[in-house]
């Protein structure tokens, strides 16, 4: 599929601070892309660009094939949809819906008929007479939606939408948001600091750090197969050891203990990493299971029961502290590995990655 948004070589400098650094992306049309990363990371600056609410130091941003790095925001074809949702107080929702396409100057019938669609789709038909003081917070949200879609943008900008609500209305408000992105078929861009909202509503997602792009694919892809320790410790949590690869996808630990890792290569000094829920965690002398061929020892100093799991951290002879997840499945057996207890850690050469040694160490 060809690119709706293009950006193109494109640095963005406030005085003496780079907030985006040569950042080069293409966003197929019809996708469903996130820029994730911590605050200061260039992303919401990004996202400005496209929209046209700041000017690119130096490079390019096209959309659907048009160069549009010198437009305002109004000749852009495209739609923001901001944290603060910035409706018009005295107006009902049918009136914020229609505000834009009034102003364009477009048939009342027409009005009418785009303005039930985009309350409809937005699951909001029956409130068209309410003012926003009388809609709860995710409610309001889906008004700013809707009038930003009434508008039938090329894509639709989402800058932290979801940030002002409460844990259970957002992650109800982020399956909705995938539903109409799926329904309406236009490009969204979302940005966000929420690992969790970027893997479950995008179709690939942009992890950035210090306004570069760190890496980019599927949720999968980076949660499976980071490449940077920061992706590794951005997206969920990592174990990282440290060592060097000393030969055919063989890993020695710094205290020499050998693992299997799936890249070859002499002499490195990289980490390890293996995500918690890959470890198998077994008493001391246990046999580990078929395939779990990289085994450490260790000593249980954490067990904390969260309800679905148990977190366990388990220190080794190296000196590693490492988390291991496990599911709760019978009710308080936990117990038999309490903090002291001497342990294995086993998990499959599959499951493990490796990330240069100079870059690990996690995120502030």
């Amino acid at each position: 599929m060809s690119a709706d948004i293009s950006i193109a070589g494109v640095t963005k400098r406030f005085a003496d601070v780079t907030a985006v650094d040569d950042l080069s992306l293409d966003i197929e049309a019809g996708a469903f892309y996130a820029l994730l990363g911590p605050s200061g990371c260039g992303k919401t600056t990004t996202l400005r660009m496209i929209g046209g609410f700041e000017e690119p130091t130096s490079g390019r941003i096209s959309l659907g094939g048009e160069d549009v790095t010198d437009r305002p925001p109004f000749r852009r074809d495209v739609n923001t949809v901001f944290q603060s949702y910035a409706l018009f107080p005295h107006l009902d929702v049918e009136r914020n819906v229609a505000f834009g396409l009034e102003r364009r100057k477009v048939a009342k019938s027409e009005v009418r008929t785009r303005v039930g669609e985009a309350l409809e789709l937005t699951q909001l038909s029956g409130m068209e007479k309410r003012r926003p003081a009388q809609l709860s917070g995710g409610q309001q949200q889906r008004v700013a939606l809707a009038r930003a879609l009434v508008n039938r943008p090329r894509a639709l900008l989402l800058d932290e939408p979801l940030g002002a609500l409460d844990l259970r209305l957002r992650r109800q408000l982020q399956l909705e948001l995938k539903r109409i992105q799926r329904e309406v078929g236009i490009t969204f861009v979302h940005v966000t600091h929420d690992q969790e909202e970027a893997m479950t509503m995008a179709d690939e997602i942009a992890v950035m750090n210090e306004g570069r792009i760190e890496q980019r694919g599927s949720a999968e892809d980076l949660y499976e197969r980071p490449r940077t320790a920061f992706v590794a410790n951005f997206l969920g949590t990592s174990n990282l050891i440290d060592g060097r690869l000393v030969g055919a996808g063989e890993f020695e630990t710094h205290d020499g203990a050998r693992l299997r890792v799936p890249r070859d290569g002499g002499g490195g000094a990289v980490c390890a990493g293996v995500r918690p829920e890959k470890i198998e965690l077994l008493p001391a002398g246990s046999q580990p299971p078929d395939g779990a061929s990289n085994v450490l020892h260790g000593t249980v100093t954490v067990a904390g029961f969260l309800g679905v799991a148990i977190q366990y951290v388990v220190t080794t002879p190296g000196g590693e502290e490492m988390v291991v997840m496990t599911q709760n499945r019978n009710g308080g057996g936990h117990d038999a590995l309490a903090p002291g207890r001497e342990v294995i850690l086993a998990w499959k050469p599959d499951h493990t990655f490796v990330v240069a040694k100079e870059t690990a160490s996690a995120p502030s």
